[in-house]
């Protein structure tokens, strides 16, 4: 909520530059951290991929290993019936019976081949499995590892600069709620527009801070009177002098000594 009670334009002016300087310093605490958080973040997700992952490899191999015994039980039990087969041919009445039984026997040799087959697959396919298996806990270890640095550098400098962003943060808030809401906005607008966060600028050598586009001298002399608040017809920032950005530096560098 903007404060009610009317500033000059000199006051609004102080006002929106002072606020520009506690914002600036915010981004350059920001900044320290630059993407360390997003690669926290990142990490954290590949993390989750690779133990969901490991996980459902983990799954296969006791699917496989499961398989495996199965197989082997089926082959116990083909054996089981060839040896049963086997006794029955010993007490046939004719070669119809006898040959009925062969068959029988054939058929079951059969299954075992199969399923000796399919478990030599099976434990192909388990060994393979086994080597994804090492390689991606490796992987998972090297992330996990990288992750902890990364959490504990985070951790370092949001212990080193959360108090202070704070600090800064409030006073922010309490600079925001002098300025009229329509000026806030504008400045909201140019900040959110620019690369460098500034929308509040100062003239340095007849050019507005940052730019090659020169002033003309009858507008610095108006920027200079504080009787209207102007913008660089450039770039869109809010204009103050020289003098007035000085003395609001010298304000900010005494709060900012308080931190």
């Amino acid at each position: 909520m903007a404060n009610t009670k009317e500033l000059s334009v000199e006051e609004k002016l102080r006002a929106i530059y002072a606020l520009q300087l506690i914002d600036s310093k915010i981004d350059e605490i920001r900044n320290v951290r630059g993407e360390l958080p997003l690669e926290v973040e990142d990490l954290e997700d590949e993390v989750a991929g690779l133990t969901k992952r490991l996980e459902k490899l983990n799954e296969d191999l006791g699917s496989i290993d499961h398989q495996i015994k199965e197989k082997k039980n089926n082959i116990d039990d083909f054996k089981t019936s060839i040896k049963k087969y086997s006794e029955q041919q010993k007490n046939v009445r004719n070669n119809r019976e006898f040959n009925s039984l062969s068959k029988e026997i054939e058929f079951q040799e059969l299954e075992i081949q199969l399923a000796e087959k399919h478990i030599k697959e099976m434990k192909a396919s388990y060994e393979n499995k086994k080597e994804v298996v090492a390689q991606t806990k490796e992987k998972l270890d090297s992330k996990q590892n990288h992750l902890k640095h990364k959490k504990a550098e985070l951790s370092d400098i949001m212990a080193e600069t959360e108090k202070d962003e704070n600090f800064l943060s409030e006073k922010s808030k309490e600079y925001r709620e002098k300025i009229e809401e329509r000026l806030l906005n504008a400045y909201d607008r140019i900040r959110g527009s620019v690369r460098n966060g500034l929308a509040v600028v100062s003239i340095e050598r007849g050019a507005s801070a940052g730019s090659f586009f020169t002033i003309p001298p009858q507008t610095q002399m108006e920027i200079a009177g504080r009787k209207k608040i102007l913008t660089d017809e450039h770039s869109g920032r809010i204009l103050v002098d020289s003098v007035l950005a000085d003395e609001e530096r010298e304000k900010m560098e005494k709060l900012f000594a308080k931190m």
